[in-house]
C-alpha cells in the first residue's frame, strides 16, 4: 500500500485547460485536456516518436526532446481560441505519467529505480526525473509546470472520476495489472508528510505482487513453471496469474504438457508452439469468440498461425476449454482482489463505481461478465446494483490532466493557508 501524495476528488465541474504528458514506450504523446465543467471536457494530441539514439542516450538529451516536443505542441498544435481562465495561467500546468519503476517522493517529485520498455538513457537511475525535466524546460523558456507525476492507476481512477464523481476505485486489467483507491489520511500509516488541502488521499495497491511469499493464491505447476522462467522469478506473482502479458504463456505451457502426455494433436507440437510467450493472449481472445461449428477460428490459429501439424474437432475443443479455464481463472481472481478492496473501503452497502481499464478487460470476451458473477458468488446478487464496473479509458491523458489540476489547486490552497488568507 504505497501513497501516493494524490488528495482531492474531482468533481466534475472543474474548468481550466492542462496538458498532460505520456511516457513509456516507442511514443511520447502530448495532449490539452480543456476541461468544461458540467463533467465534459475535450481533449486533443500529438504524437512523436522517441529516436532510438535518445533512448539509450544521456538523461539530459531526453529531457531535451520533451522539452522541444511540448514546446511545438503549444506552438502549433494547441488551440489558442480557448480562452485562458485567469491571468495567472500563463504557465501551463502539467501531469506527467512515465510509465517507469519511481520511488515518488511528493505529488511531483519521482526518483527513477531503473529503466524498461526499451530506454536505457545514462545518468537517470537513481535521479528525480522531474527535476531533470524541469531544467530542461526552464532552460528552453517553455511554459509548463510539472504539477504531478502520475501513476497510470490513478489516471484511471481520475480519468473516471471526472464524469462519474462516485468513482472510488481504479483498476488496471492489461498486459499488466493494479488497483488503486481513497483512503482517509488518518488510516494510512505510512503517511509521514501531515496534513494535506484534504482529508484523504489515493492509495496505490501494487496488488500485482500480492501474495509473493505463495500462502494463498492457488499456483499451479503451469504458474511455477511461468514464474521460474520470467524475469522476475518470485515477484509479482498475482499478476503473473491475472494480466495480459502471462496469460497466453499459461495456456501454452498447459497446452504442452497435454501434448507430451500424448492428449492433443497425436503428441505432435511445433517450433512456434514450442517457443516461450509464441501463444498470445489475443489467440486465447480469438480462440474464447470462436462458436462456429468446427472451430474454424481456433484451427486458423493453431494450424496456420503456429503451424501446428493437423487438428482434430477434438483436439480443437480441448484447446478451446483449456483457453475458457485460464481466461476464467483471471476474471474471478481479479474479481476477489477487488472483492478486498471493497470490503477495505466499506463500499459493500453503499456502492460505487469502479474505473477499469486495460485490454484485457475491454477485449477478452465476456470478462467483466464473469468478474461480475465472481462478486455475486462473494456477496450475494445486490451487489450488481450496488457496484459498477465501467470501462475508463486514457488515464494517461485525461487522467494525468485531471491529477494536475488536483495537485496545482491543493498547492494554491496550501499557499493562501501559509499566507492566512481563507
Amino acid at each position: 500500500m504505497i501513497p501516493t501524495f494524490v488528495s482531492g476528488r474531482p468533481t466534475g465541474q472543474e474548468t481550466g485547460r492542462y496538458l498532460a504528458l505520456d511516457l513509456g514506450g516507442t511514443f511520447l504523446r502530448v495532449c490539452e485536456v480543456n476541461l468544461k465543467g458540467n463533467r465534459d471536457f475535450s481533449l486533443h494530441q500529438q504524437k512523436y516518436k522517441v529516436p532510438e539514439a535518445i533512448k539509450s542516450g544521456e538523461m539530459r538529451d531526453l529531457c531535451d526532446f520533451i522539452a522541444d516536443c511540448l514546446d511545438t505542441f503549444i506552438t502549433k498544435e494547441m488551440d489558442h481560441q480557448v480562452p485562458m481562465l485567469a491571468p495567472e495561467r500563463t504557465t501551463f500546468q502539467l501531469g506527467f505519467t512515465f510509465s517507469f519503476p519511481v520511488s515518488q517522493t511528493s505529488i511531483n517529485r519521482g526518483v527513477l529505480k531503473q529503466w524498461t520498455k526499451g530506454f536505457s538513457c545514462k545518468n537517470a537511475v537513481d535521479r528525480d526525473v522531474v527535476v531533470m525535466l524541469q531544467d530542461s524546460l526552464l532552460r528552453k523558456n517553455v511554459p509548463v509546470n510539472i504539477a504531478a507525476i502520475v501513476n497510470d492507476t490513478v489516471g484511471t481512477l481520475m480519468a473516471l472520476g471526472y464524469r462519474q464523481p462516485e468513482t472510488a476505485i481504479g483498476v488496471i486489467l492489461g498486459t499488466g495489472t493494479n488497483a488503486c483507491y481513497y483512503e482517509d489520511l488518518d488510516h494510512i500509516p505510512k503517511w509521514k508528510g501531515g496534513k494535506t488541502a484534504f482529508d484523504h488521499m489515493v492509495i496505490n495497491t501494487e496488488w500485482g505482487a500480492f501474495d509473493n511469499e505463495r500462502i494463498v493464491l492457488p499456483l499451479t505447476t503451469y504458474d511455477c513453471k511461468v514464474d521460474r522462467e520470467s524475469i522476475n522469478p518470485r515477484q509479482q506473482t498475482f499478476e503473473k496469474m491475472i494480466s495480459g502479458m502471462y496469460l497466453g504463456e499459461i495456456a501454452r505451457n498447459c497446452i504442452i504438457h497435454y501434448i507430451d502426455r500424448q492428449l492433443l494433436f497425436a503428441g505432435r507440437s511445433s517450433s512456434a508452439l514450442n517457443g516461450q510467450y509464441s501463444f498470445e493472449t489475443s489467440y486465447m481472445s480469438t480462440i474464447q469468440a470462436d462458436d462456429t461449428t468446427d472451430l474454424a477460428e481456433t484451427r486458423h490459429i493453431l494450424e496456420d498461425v503456429l503451424s501446428v501439424p493437423g487438428t482434430t474437432l477434438s483436439d480443437r475443443r480441448a484447446v478451446k476449454r483449456i483457453i475458457e479455464l485460464v481466461g476464467r481463472r483471471a476474471a474471478r481472481l481479479s474479481a476477489c482482489g477487488l472483492a478486498a478492496v471493497l470490503k477495505l473501503c466499506n463500499l459493500l452497502e453503499t456502492g460505487c463505481t469502479i474505473a477499469i481499464d486495460g485490454s484485457l478487460y475491454e477485449h477478452y470476451p465476456g470478462f467483466e461478465m464473469t468478474m461480475m458473477e465472481a462478486l455475486t458468488e462473494l456477496y450475494g446478487p445486490a451487489i450488481e446494483s450496488k457496484v459498477i464496473l465501467s470501462l475508463a479509458r486514457d488515464g494517461s491523458g485525461l487522467g494525468a490532466a485531471i491529477v494536475a489540476m488536483i495537485a496545482h489547486k491543493a498547492a494554491q490552497q496550501e499557499a493562501r493557508e501559509r499566507n492566512g488568507i481563507a
